[in-house]
This record gives structure tokens, C-alpha cells and sequence, in this order.
């Protein structure tokens, strides 16, 4: 049974969406997935190709796939119901399977429409390789309707989620056009730079996040040497020099991060990586065990330098916690990205303030002030929705609002703060020092002079 798996085209000229071209880690790892189960399978991604409709079409048609799976984040809605309207006209007996985060939050919001057949909720592994199977057997919908994390007709069942995730396959990058996608990003001085997931779930219940509710609320790790082994294959087939481990809280497991690092070092693997994680899972023996084992650079979500906006956001991480692990970091040679939020429901021109004013002192290497928007699945979207705290939605996407401020005006904020923040004479010493004045021109150190 051929599988068609695809990503949609990201909106025309929206505001949100990711930064850069990036594989779709998810689709690929449901790739992997059927095709250890002897599925012919094949990744169209659009969001990456941004081939319109009609070429989408033609696409479907040649390749002639009887199930197809469909992607869809609430940015992307509106293009994945186009998506699943034009898999239905080049073929109207294929079965339109949807996934990914929006369908698990919102899945009504899919199968209202007639040409979705069904919808996978949470991890999809487990899911479509059961539905797959149950498709090309007799009896198919008393099947269908026992499979876990599938929603169709008036069945939703609540997912499974992986408990060992070992047993997946490493995502099916050799479906993917691996060339064509950003291998470099500013907080590795080494190219090509590919992304690894190896951390699933979250225990935190930050009041603006919808994690848990696509990947549920325990984390799950890959063993470090399972780990290890996906890093040695991505040296050796793609030549890899460094990694992101995306994901949010890499050391939350303090155990399995020291026997992570301590295998890159005993397997002499020459490999420089980024991670995220929270400023209260970091320690200094943990910090200096990271470094010696490559990792350059530390994502953090800081979010707010406003106590009562970091209790609104229930972070439960307090502005010390985070002060020591910065200064930790900075001490054990490790460069730090801080994110911050601007726009929450209830905070004032002055938590702004304390915002910006935190994040000169924190001084990390690169600092990002973003615009929060409320997205489905979440304690704030809630709160967004119920309350009118918006003035536009962007499909489900909702830009908030307030007596206090609106998308315009947080847009003004935003880049005065970016910009104050990168012009110091100190910022643009730091940098040059860092990446030296060609790379640091190259990357933009050239703006600051303007």
C-alpha cells in the first residue's frame, strides 16, 4: 500500500512560522515507522518547496498513493484542508489521514470537513502504522475504531504514547531533499548542522505551552546510546559537524545527560551541539561535563523579567534561579541564548520594561524578544478565547490584545527593544570578539552600524 506523507505550503505572507528550512523531523519519524512495517512510503515537503495547489495535485496524481497523511500546526489549517479538498479530486478513493499538533488540540475542527477521513491525536507512530495495517485488512472499521489516538465518524480515542522510544526507527531523512534545508545556524561555528529530537513530553505546566497536551505530561528520552548511534550515522551519511537537540528540557534527566556526554567522549566523537532547557536544570558539574563533550551553546526560555508575569506564565522558576544558571554558563565556557515574551494577557508597559532591563543583565550571546501569541492547546489560549483578548485571529492563531497594548504597538516594542539590545558598543565588541569582523559582518554585526 503506497503512503504519501506531506507538509502543506506556510501561508501566504503570515507573520509566524519557522525561521528557517528545516526537515520535518515529525513526518519523517512516521515515515521510519511504516516503513519498518514494509510500507512503501514517500515525504512531499511543501512547507519547504512551496509548490501551489494545482502542482500539489498533479503530485498526488502521479504518484497514485492510497493513504495520504497530512501534517497541520494551526498556522497551517487552512492550507491542510486545501491540501486534503485536492488529494480527494486527483483521487477521491485515497484515505486522508491528518496529525501533527492542531489536529490533536482541535480535532473537530478537521473532521467537519468531509474530505478528512481520519485523525491521528498525539505521537503518530503507533497510530497510522495500526490504521495503515487495519486499511488493507477486511473488518477495517471494527479495527479502526480500537486503534489508540485515532478520531474519525463519532470515535475519539485518547492516545498511547510511546513508553521506550527506542523501538523508532531513526527518522527517515533518505525520504527527505537533505541538501535543501538550513544546515547552519548562528550558535554553532561548525557546518553542516543538522537537528535531532530525543526528548519527548514535559512535566511543567507553563500556562502559555501546549506540549503536554501532543506529547503528554512525562518525559521520554532515547537511551544515550541510541543517541550516540542516530549522531555517528548522521556524521557518516550526511556528514554532520554539528547538532540542535530540539526539544525543551534536554538535562531534565541529570543521569542520562552525564552518560550522553560521557559516551561522546569515550566513542572521540567530534561533534559541536546546542540544546534547550530550564535554567533550574542545570548544574556546574553538569554544565562542565556538556562542554567537554561539545555542546557550545544553551537555548533557554527565560519568557519574562516581570515576577508577576512569570507567575501569570507559572514557570515556577524564579529571576535568581535563572541569574545563576547564565552566570554558571558563562563561567564553564558555554554561550546562552535568551527568549523572552512581550504581550501577555495583564502585563503592563512596566513589565516590558523589567523585561528588557533583565535581559541586559542576564547579557547572553544572543538574545530574542518575541510577541506572544495564543495558540490552541493551552491554559492562555483559554483565557484569550474566553475573555475576547484578541483583536485578529490567524486561522487559530490569536493576536492578543489589551487596554494596555495591541499587535502594532508590541511590534514597536519588539523592535526597539532588538535593536537597543544589539547596538551597544559592548554587544558589538562581544560579537566581533566571538565570530571575528568577516563571519560577524556576514551575520549581520553590519546592521548595528546603521
Amino acid at each position: 500500500m503506497p503512503i504519501l506523507l506531506i507538509t502543506t505550503a506556510p501561508p501566504a505572507k503570515s507573520p509566524w512560522g519557522m525561521a528557517g528550512r528545516l526537515p520535518p523531523l515529525g513526518l519523517a519519524y512516521v515515515a521510519a515507522a511504516l516503513e519498518k512495517y514494509g510500507f512503501e512510503v514517500e515525504i512531499f515537503d511543501n512547507y519547504l518547496l512551496e509548490r501551489p495547489i494545482e502542482e500539489v495535485k498533479t503530485e498526488i496524481s502521479k504518484r497514485a498513493p492510497e493513504i495520504v497523511g497530512i501534517t497541520c500546526s494551526s498556522l497551517t489549517y487552512e492550507r491542510c484542508i486545501e491540501t486534503a479538498k485536492a488529494v480527494k479530486e486527483a483521487l477521491p478513493s485515497c484515505k486522508v489521514v491528518v496529525g501533527g499538533p492542531h489536529p490533536s488540540y482541535m480535532p473537530e475542527t478537521m473532521l467537519q470537513h468531509t474530505e478528512i477521513d481520519y485523525v491521528v491525536i498525539g505521537e503518530g507512530e503507533q497510530a497510522i502504522v495500526k490504521l495503515a495495517k487495519a486499511l488493507t485488512r477486511e473488518q477495517k472499521d471494527n479495527e479502526v475504531a480500537q486503534i489508540p489516538g485515532i478520531a474519525y465518524g463519532e470515535i475519539r480515542n485518547a492516545p498511547e504514547f510511546i513508553a521506550k522510544l527506542d523501538k523508532i526507527p531513526f527518522p527517515a531523512r533518505h525520504l527527505l531533499p537533505m541538501k535543501m534545508y538550513d544546515r547552519r545556524i548562528p550558535y554553532l561555528n561548525v557546518e553542516p548542522v543538522d537537528t535531532m529530537s530525543i526528548i519527548r513530553g514535559c512535566p511543567y505546566s507553563c500556562a502559555y505551552c501546549e506540549t503536554k497536551e501532543l506529547w503528554g505530561n512525562t518525559c521520554r528520552t532515547f537511551t544515550p546510546q541510541r543517541i550516540i548511534d542516530e549522531i555517528e550515522y548522521m556524521i557518516k551519511t550526511y556528514s554532520t559537524k554539528g547538532i540542535y537537540f530540539v526539544g525543551d528540557n534536554f538535562t531534565i534527566n541529570k543521569k542520562k545527560a552525564f552518560q550522553l556526554c560521557g559516551l561522546i567522549k569515550k566513542n572521540k566523537i567530534d561533534i559541536k551541539w546546542v540544546c534547550d532547557t530550564r535554567a533550574d536544570l542545570v548544574s556546574r558539574a553538569l554544565l562542565r561535563e556538556m562542554k567537554n563533550a561539545g555542546c557550545q551553546t544553551i537555548f533557554f526560555g527565560v519568557e519574562s523579567g516581570s515576577p508577576p508575569i512569570m507567575e501569570k506564565l507559572n514557570k515556577n522558576l524564579s529571576l535568581q534561579k535563572i541569574s545563576e544558571a547564565f552566570e554558571l554558563c558563562k563561567q564553564e565556557g558555554i554561550q546562552t541564548v535568551a527568549s523572552f515574551m512581550l504581550g501577555i494577557p495583564g502585563e503592563t508597559m512596566d513589565d516590558m520594561q523589567a523585561t528588557f532591563e533583565f535581559a541586559k543583565q542576564l547579557n547572553p550571546d544572543w538574545c530574542q524578544f518575541n510577541i506572544y501569541v495564543a495558540c490552541p492547546g493551552s491554559k492562555l489560549y483559554n483565557e484569550v478565547i474566553q475573555k475576547g483578548l484578541y483583536d485578529q485571529m490567524d486561522n487559530f492563531l490569536a493576536r492578543v490584545k489589551t487596554a494596555e497594548f495591541d499587535y502594532d504597538m508590541l511590534l514597536k516594542v519588539q523592535r526597539q527593544f532588538q535593536s537597543s539590545f544589539n547596538k551597544s558598543p559592548a554587544r558589538l565588541i562581544r560579537v566581533i570578539k566571538r565570530d571575528g569582523v568577516v563571519s560577524a559582518l556576514k551575520k549581520g554585526v553590519s546592521l548595528f552600524l546603521h
